[in-house]
């Protein structure tokens, strides 16, 4: 049995990566499994527990740096993000692809442990069209916005280490476009 991709799907905070990724990550045909991330930031309202994030305690998760459970780890605003690595490598043995929702900073340490992953960044029709979606959520203070703007701005300069840039103006479009992306990499490695 070939084994399956690991999906790394990365874009500024506000972009409507969660969105995009909804509208295909339950498609049988695409085999895939989401890994969901550990942090350390507090739970928002509508979260859930191992579905959205595992929220572990800042003790935690550098416990789990200094054991070498992550295949990517990133620090923001003062919270830790990261990806367990326990179950990923079983997934993709089983024939299932494996996506990741991550940032800049762990797409590169990912391609580092996976060369052949399918990296794809999702960009916003503009930074002004960014900066309205992130005060449309309304869930932080102006300095985390400015912080989260200026991320962006450097994320946005990182496109060039993607395979697939995919612009997310439309987000039934861009999941489409993606879904496709992976269908021909299922393809080209056997896994259809």
């Amino acid at each position: 049995m070939a084994k399956g991709l690991c999906i790394v799907i990365s874009g500024p905070s506000g972009v409507g990566k969660g969105t995009v990724i909804k509208k295909f990550k339950d498609d049988p045909e695409l085999k895939l499994s989401y890994s969901v991330s550990m942090t350390t930031r507090k739970m928002r309202e509508g979260e859930q527990e191992g579905v959205n994030y595992y929220f572990v305690t800042r003790e935690d998760f550098e416990q789990a740096v200094e054991k070498g459970e992550l295949l990517e780890y990133t620090e923001f605003v003062g919270n830790y993000y990261g990806t367990p690595l326990k179950g990923i490598e079983k997934i993709r043995e089983e024939g299932r692809n494996v996506i990741l929702e991550i940032e800049v900073d762990g797409c590169m340490q990912v391609k580092k442990k996976i060369p052949d992953a399918l990296t794809i960044f999702i960009v916003p029709p503009s930074m002004e069209e960014l900066e309205r979606r992130i005060r449309g959520r309304a869930t932080e203070p102006e300095e985390l916005v400015q912080e989260r703007l200026a991320k962006a701005q450097r994320e946005m300069e990182m496109t060039s280490h993607y395979k697939y840039v995919i612009c997310n103006d439309d987000a039934q479009l861009a999941a489409d476009i993606i879904k496709v992306i992976i269908e021909r990499h299922m393809q080209k490695e056997g896994l259809c």
